[in-house]
């Protein structure tokens, strides 16, 4: 799909502005976007979020766009109903199938076996069948992917290793209509490396702005395999801690890229919007 706007100065590729936090001022988010000139996806958690996306990006300003799905741990007894979700598919504005993925940090514990505890091995099987049910979605209808990993632990990358072991081989099936993005990044530049390798790109929010950890993937990677984020209303960024986070603060997600890769500020800003365009398939 190709959509044609004029280019934006900034691209947030993963906000939730269709959350509850936003219900009382949320024209004025979009109008300081739109002043900003900051894009932005909105992203579903679940199917009513998903609508919310949809609808929000519908009657926003050119720039707001919706990306429909179901997350891996949040409600484990949400299902992927893909009628619904092919219904919500009439709208132009939708860009991405997410964020969906395997989230092995909420993994359950304490005593197997008991009615409202899942054993781990039943807990992450209905993680891979849910996944598994967007990615054929996202390749039968040539979307990219909004992905969300958690690992159990960073050091173990197990999370990471069998979404990987997934996508290459749907890759292999699908080819190039297999796509996307590694939202929130929090690995190493070899797994980031590996994502690479299958055409997928990785994104980074404002916890760069106040911590290291994420430093040297952030130099290391190919400039046009990065994309900036907020996650809004979560996580935000230095100098504005303490508030709500919203999209046009993605400015000093993409100031940080620039001064961790020692690359000039206004080339890195546009490869990174340039980055956006060319991944959810928009176009001037």
């Amino acid at each position: 799909m190709s959509i044609v706007f004029m280019l934006p100065q900034f691209f947030d590729i993963h906000s939730h502005i269709n959350d509850s936090s936003f219900d009382g001022d949320r024209e004025s988010v979009l109008a300081r976007m739109h002043e900003r000139g900051v894009w932005t996806v909105a992203v579903g958690t679940d199917y009513k979020s998903s609508q919310d996306a949809v609808t929000i990006a519908s009657f926003a300003e050119d720039g707001v766009f919706a990306s429909i799905g179901v997350p891996p741990a949040d409600d484990k007894g949400a299902l992927f109903r893909e009628p619904f979700f092919t219904d919500l598919l009439a709208s132009p504005r939708i860009v991405a199938v997410g964020e969906c993925g395997l989230d092995y940090s909420r993994l359950p514990t304490g005593q197997a076996g008991l009615a409202d505890i899942p054993d781990v091995p039943t807990e992450k099987q209905r993680q891979h069948t849910l996944f598994e049910a967007q990615v054929d979605f996202a390749i039968a209808h040539d979307l990219p992917l909004m992905i969300h990993c958690r690992d159990s632990d960073k050091g173990l990358a197990d999370a990471h290793r069998d979404i990987l072991a997934m996508l290459a081989a749907k890759k292999k099936l699908a080819g190039s209509k297999l796509k996307g993005n590694i939202h929130f990044f929090s690995q190493t530049i070899d797994i980031a490396r590996e994502y690479f390798a299958l055409d997928f790109t990785v994104s980074f929010t404002g916890v760069i702005t106040f911590s290291r950890e994420y430093d040297e993937v952030i130099r290391l990677a190919p400039l046009d395999r990065i994309l900036s984020e907020t996650d809004c209303p979560f996580v935000t960024p230095i100098p504005h801690r303490g508030k709500r986070n919203e999209p046009i603060f993605v400015e000093e997600v993409v100031k940080k890229i620039a001064e961790i890769r020692n690359e000039d500020p206004e080339t890195v800003r546009t490869a990174l919007v340039r980055n956006a365009l060319r991944a959810f398939g928009l176009r001037r």
